[in-house]
């Protein structure tokens, strides 16, 4: 028998979604949305789940969101997936999100999100991860590479201050070799050396579970970045919740500085 109560209260979610994306889509589409996915394992503390759960959980919105984004008409859609900071927590949980990369990674190559034109992309220090994980990674990539409709990022063994330093080191290690001078580096330059050389900076960066912090994500590229926090756990995270960040956005004034 069918529970009434949630067909009645699933069809209103579904009136306001329908209704919300049509705002959105007469308004200014960000071409470039960063999001920083929090609160999985909160979440699954306070299901009464395991850690793992709550990383699957989460990896499973961000499809969801993939798919969103795509619907809006966005083209670059960049996730912090890993930070350099979680690869010092404890072996035992560092296991459990490897495993849930892999298993994501399978998903993937399963799902085939090059056939509707999605190409993958990973920035990072990958060096640090598994070596089952970089092969696995690059092959998605690798797959991937002819798609042209929509980028997605995913940020994975990352910090905005260690990718900031790497390409100091670049900068000056061609200066150092004479080809490049002092005198050429200005903000173009420097973007290019930065692992998000092929990206726009973000217009809109989310982040959720309630942190109002962007904690090392896209340091330099976040400069003009609109900023939108959400107290929803990032499992929970849902369309509705999407379409009011972009409204929000939308309703905002850019200045970039000026």
């Amino acid at each position: 028998m069918t529970d009434l109560p949630s067909l009645i209260a699933e069809t209103a979610y579904r009136a306001m979604v329908s209704r919300l994306r049509k705002e959105v889509l007469k308004g200014r589409i960000p071409r470039h949305v960063a999001v920083i996915m929090d609160g999985n394992r909160r979440w699954a503390r306070e299901m009464g789940l395991n850690k793992k759960d709550g990383y699957s959980r989460g990896f499973e919105t961000f499809m969801n969101l993939v798919d969103w984004s795509k619907n809006l008409g966005i083209k670059y859609l960049t996730a912090f997936a890993l930070s350099t900071e979680n690869l010092h927590r404890r072996k035992e949980e560092l296991e459990i999100i490897f495993s849930v990369i892999r298993w994501a990674l399978s998903r993937v190559e399963k799902d085939r999100p090059w056939e509707r034109g999605i190409r993958l992309n990973v920035i990072g220090k990958l060096e640090l991860l598994p070596q089952d994980i970089r092969e696995r990674i690059n092959r998605v990539v690798e797959l991937s590479s002819g798609a042209r409709e929509m980028v997605v990022t995913a940020a994975i063994a990352y910090g905005g201050r260690m990718e900031i330093i790497e390409a100091i080191r670049r900068i000056a290690s061609d200066v150092k070799r004479g080809v490049l001078e002092p005198e050429e580096i200005d903000e173009n330059l420097f973007s290019r050396y930065l692992m998000t050389h092929e990206l726009p900076d973000p217009d809109l960066i989310l982040r959720t579970s309630g942190e109002e912090r962007i904690s090392n994500f896209l340091l330099w590229q976040s400069a003009y970045s609109e900023l939108f926090f959400t107290d929803v756990y990032w499992p929970n995270f849902s369309e509705l919740d999407f379409l009011r960040a972009i409204r929000a956005y939308q309703l905002r004034e850019r200045r970039f500085g000026r």
